[in-house]
C-alpha cells in the first residue's frame, strides 16, 4: 500500500497487483462471453449457437492471451529495471570493461 503513494517512483507495484489484473481481466471476459452468447440467442437461435461454440470462445480465448501477454510484457520490463538499477548499486562489481567483439574489417566486393 505505502508503494501506491511513492511519488518518487522508487518502487513498482504492478508486480504485486498483475495477479489482480489478470484475474479480473478474465472475470471481465467470461462477462463479456456470456452477455453476448445472450445477446446473440435473442438475435437467432443460429447466432447463438456460432457465439457460442465458434465466434465467442475464439475471441475470449485472443483477448486473454493478448492481456497475458501485455502483463508479462510490463513484468519482464519491471524486472529488467530492477536488476539493471541492482547492477548499478553495486558498481558493476567485479565486472571489467565491455569489450566490443572484434569482426573482420569490411571490405566491400570490388569485383562489381
Amino acid at each position: 500500500m505505502r508503494a501506491l503513494f511513492d511519488i518518487s517512483f522508487t518502487r513498482f507495484i504492478a508486480p504485486s497487483i498483475a495477479r489482480i489484473v489478470y484475474l479480473l481481466v478474465m472475470v471481465v471476459i467470461m462477462i463479456s462471453y456470456f452477455a453476448f452468447v445472450i445477446l446473440s440467442f435473442q438475435q437467432n437461435a443460429f447466432l447463438g449457437v456460432l457465439v457460442l461454440l465458434v465466434i465467442g470462445p475464439i475471441f475470449s480465448l485472443l483477448y486473454l492471451v493478448l492481456a497475458r501477454v501485455g502483463l508479462e510484457a510490463l513484468i519482464a520490463s519491471i524486472r529488467t529495471a530492477e536488476n539493471t538499477g541492482e547492477l548499478v548499486r553495486r558498481g558493476n562489481a567485479g565486472v571489467g570493461p565491455v569489450v566490443p567483439p572484434s569482426y573482420p574489417p569490411y571490405r566491400p566486393d570490388t569485383k562489381g
